[in-house]
């Protein structure tokens, strides 16, 4: 939260209903938008991130996932420094793809719509000619946490 505060001009985070975002460790002043579908699949949650969003200024949304704590705060510059409302961004660790992607604002009215579990993957496949890639000597791009124990080690495995 931290890195992305940092970098990005707004932050905000999607949260099911019953989550307390303080039990989460978010920061009192970070604006939570709600999605009651969350459970149905993260296309409902980028869903209502978007619209969420659909009255922000921005030229791109980045989707960052909350259990990817080794990314770069470079990196996430790297990002931003490409960004614009064309394109759909990612970063690319030894080929592969990884996050956040960024998607330029042309692409949100798809995002807003999206259901069910597959993410955007319909919209990053509906626009390959969108795409910029920019190679990052940055393994957190790829990495997740999927155990306390793992974050508790307080250094990220290898790719």
């Amino acid at each position: 939260m931290a890195r992305a505060r940092a970098v990005f001009d707004e932050v905000h985070v999607v949260l099911r209903p019953e989550d307390d975002p303080a039990a989460l460790g978010l920061p009192d002043d970070c604006p939570v938008i709600r999605c009651a579908d969350a459970d149905l699949g993260m296309g409902h949650s980028l869903a209502a991130g978007v619209r969420g969003l659909s009255t922000a200024r921005g030229r791109a949304v980045a989707v960052m996932l909350g259990d990817m704590p080794w990314l770069a705060e470079a990196t996430l510059r790297q990002l931003v420094a490409q960004a614009d409302a064309q394109h759909i961004l990612f970063p690319l660790h030894h080929g592969l793809r990884g996050h956040p992607v960024i998607f330029g604002r042309d692409f949100w009215p798809e995002l807003e719509r999206l259901q069910g579990d597959e993410g955007a993957r319909a919209v990053l496949a509906a626009h390959r000619e969108a795409w910029l890639a920019l190679e990052v000597d940055d393994p957190g791009v790829v990495l997740d946490v999927d155990t306390p124990k793992a974050l508790d080690s307080g250094h990220a495995p290898r790719p």
